[in-house]
């Protein structure tokens, strides 16, 4: 069962006085305002160094990827080093290959999970912090599953709840079977400029993320034509917005 986040995050925001920008991005997209300069704010030293405070104590920034290197790495930097590094990444980027692991699952199968670059986990979560607040503005209400503040505890809430007001008493189980090994870029990125992300060079740092070379356990290298990476922070940028999305019907 999904753990509820702490308002760690939100916390981090306030420090970086980034809440208020967040708020308004939300609201924007509400009114179904067109972003066609995104780029401005991801690239903003507070927005920069908000994500490396959000990712720096994750056990995952202490994975090393193909280029060998972590979290630590950019510790030993001096701030203005590390803000220049990662403007200079952002203005011709090209990720670097994502390692695949593959993962034990009770049930005797695995799960392939790719480790990014320490560096493309910053710039991906950079990029996080713009598009959530749009996102969130459009997504389905009753949607719980990999989202900011929310979690299968408010899934069963709102059962019981409609269950005791609506008497709906049977829950539906759906599970898309290898979503993400099949994700369609094109038809992905549709869907962003429909939400209202129309900043091209935006789009152009995402859509080379879906493009990383997949370094595989074996060696070989595999260039992905469809599907996201499971493990990098890339992949909450694509969390289907309908995911454990509660449905219930009547017994009458």
């Amino acid at each position: 069962m999904d753990k509820v986040k702490t308002n760690k995050t939100l916390r981090h925001s306030e420090y970086y006085d980034m809440t208020n920008t967040f708020d308004g991005l939300y609201k924007d997209s509400q009114n179904n305002r067109i972003f066609t300069n995104l780029m401005a704010l991801v690239m903003s030293d507070e927005n920069i160094r908000l994500a490396y405070r959000n990712i720096k104590n994750n056990k995952g920034s202490q994975t090393e990827s193909t280029d060998k290197q972590s979290i630590k790495d950019i510790k030993a930097l001096s701030e203005e080093a590390f803000l220049i590094k990662i403007k200079e990444l952002f203005k011709c980027y090209k990720p670097k290959p994502v390692r695949r692991v593959d993962i034990p699952k009770p049930n005797g199968k695995t799960r392939p999970l790719g480790i990014p670059s320490i560096w493309d986990r910053l710039i991906q979560q950079c990029i996080l912090q713009a598009l959530d607040p749009i996102c969130e503005a459009k997504f389905y209400q009753y949607s719980y599953g990999f989202r900011p503040n929310r979690s299968a505890h408010h899934a069963i809430a709102t059962c019981y709840r409609m269950a005791n007001r609506s008497n709906l008493h049977f829950v539906v189980d759906i599970d898309i079977k290898g979503f993400f090994d099949n994700v369609n870029h094109a038809k992905l990125i549709r869907q962003m400029w429909t939400l209202g992300i129309q900043d091209k060079w935006l789009l152009g740092i995402i859509r080379a993320m879906f493009h990383a070379p997949i370094i595989l356990p074996d060696g070989k290298v595999e260039h992905p034509k469809k599907g996201v990476p499971q493990g990098g922070l890339c992949e909450a940028l694509h969390k289907p917005p309908y995911a454990k999305k509660v449905i219930m019907q009547s017994n009458r």
